[in-house]
């Protein structure tokens, strides 16, 4: 009989009821093979083709997300890394034989990589479809029992993601509760064996609290303040193209977007004006025009909305200036794409993650300014660097610190299932993609198989004689 602890009481029975469920199935699915992981993910896969119009909708509906970046940043991902998981599963799941030192002749020694046990996946609204599938599919390929949750600010794609679940999956091997944020307090007083959650650090915070409170794995994407870097020999026309769409992509609501550039003074003048051209190439040539452009996102919500004015209205107010954009529509939730400059690191426009579609622009004359400003606004998710002087580059590599760092592009790193993607320190804790995201969600067990040659008997007690100067020597071997 299962002990029912304090906290678990507090939970609600449905939740409960789906955790037990998931529970008392983790071991079957402990036992499956690649194959039959596969076979559930190859289900998944083609559900996603089937109903990536329904799912464009939805985005729309929530976002005004239009089609193609749906392919491009929700769908794509995902396709992604079920097709890099179909490839390599197998070869993840074979035990790993390894080295022993000559102290253990007659062994073989394994590392068996074996799934953690029943996994929590809290996803976020910004891209709401690949940060919930994403961990889900490196959970399931793991062997896990997954429960996950997205969020309630993004109704249309919660309830598009409810239906996928349910039909690619069985209930007690994958479960998806809808609901806010009391539904997701509760589901942190549950003794899951793993934690993964995307959002924010206040947030990320109490989820790592929960994960101490039951001894259990954690994984945090927390974003940040990731700058772009544009120096004296960076090549303007192509960094302003591509900062501008890294920045307004999903109308600046991305985890791995830039949040400021840092400019070279010499080059503050004509990255502006590159920028301003890239703008009005992407979304049209007069603010009207951009007003009714289909290719950009709206705020997700009011909150969203008034936080993110607010931020643009206390840069003004502390000196920074418009250079092209500013023009809000509350009704619409519609902040055009804002360019600031005259900015300064204590703006309070610099204070937090913007996630919104204005872009504080900061001139810099020593690169040591650049050095300690990034130091001390903590690790970013990303970091940019555009500039053709390979000193440079390897200076900001060695003397800052970030969960990613993409030269002379945005956000590429993110896209590659061979890197892993997380953030370090404020930004994130651990990290997934590719075979990242297996071991994530695996715990890498060590196993040792004894042959009939042993030498260990020599050391055995009583410890006088040979066993004591046999030890001495076997230490004396690695001075």
């Amino acid at each position: 009989m299962r002990v029912v602890k304090q906290e678990e009481a507090l939970v609600p029975s449905g939740l409960q009821e789906s955790f037990d469920r998931l529970r008392a199935h983790r071991w079957e699915l402990a036992r499956t093979g690649a194959r039959e992981r596969l076979a559930r993910l190859d289900t998944l896969k083609a559900l996603i083709l089937e109903r990536r119009e329904a799912l464009a909708d939805a985005l729309h509906q929530d976002l005004r997300k239009p089609a193609a970046e749906v392919e491009a940043t929700e769908v794509l991902p995902v396709l992604l890394e079920l097709a890099h998981v179909r490839r390599h599963l197998k070869g993840w799941m074979k035990p790993r034989r390894v080295a022993a030192p000559l102290l253990l002749a007659g062994t073989v020694s394994e590392v068996h990589r074996e799934p953690k046990g029943v996994v929590l996946v809290l996803a976020p609204w910004n891209s709401p479809f690949p940060l919930l599938m994403s961990p889900v599919v490196a959970a399931v390929a793991a062997g896990n029992a997954v429960l996950c949750k997205p969020s309630e600010k993004t109704p249309h794609t919660s309830r598009f993601l409810a239906e996928l679940v349910r039909d690619a999956f069985p209930p007690e091997e994958v479960t998806l509760v809808e609901g806010g944020p009391e539904v997701g307090e509760a589901l942190l007083r549950l003794p899951f064996d793993h934690f993964f959650f995307t959002g924010g650090t206040r947030v990320g915070q109490r989820v790592m609290a929960a994960a101490a409170r039951h001894l259990a794995g954690v994984t945090l994407e927390l974003g940040g303040k990731s700058p772009a870097i544009v120096d004296a020999t960076a090549d303007v026309e192509t960094a302003a193209e591509r900062i501008i769409w890294g920045k307004f992509l999903n109308g600046g609501q991305t985890c791995v977007a830039p949040d400021h550039v840092f400019v070279h003074a010499s080059r503050e003048e004509a990255l502006l004006d590159a920028m301003k051209a890239a703008l009005e190439r992407f979304y049209g040539k007069t603010e009207e025009a951009r007003r009714m452009s289909p290719d950009l996102c709206r705020l997700v919500d009011d909150a969203a909305f008034t936080r993110v004015r607010t931020l643009l209205d206390q840069g003004v107010a502390a000196g920074a200036r418009v250079a092209t954009g500013g023009v809000a529509d509350a009704e619409a939730r519609y902040l055009a794409p804002t360019l600031l400059t005259d900015v300064t690191p204590n703006s309070p426009v610099m204070g937090e993650e913007i996630l919104g579609p204005v872009l504080p622009v900061l001139r810099f004359e020593s690169l040591d300014e650049v050095v300690s400003e990034v130091r001390e606004g903590g690790k970013p998710l990303a970091l940019y660097v555009f500039s053709q002087d390979e000193q440079t580059v390897q200076r900001l590599l060695q003397e800052t610190s970030a969960g990613g760092t993409v030269i002379n592009n945005v956000a590429l790193h993110a896209a590659n299932p061979n890197l892993p993607f997380g953030g370090i320190g404020r930004s994130g804790v651990g990290a997934y993609h590719g075979e990242t995201g297996f071991l994530t969600f695996s715990h890498e067990r060590a196993v040792v198989r004894q042959g009939r040659t042993t030498f260990l008997h020599l050391f055995f007690p009583p410890y006088r004689g040979k066993a004591q100067k046999l030890a001495r020597l076997a230490s004396k071997m690695f001075e």
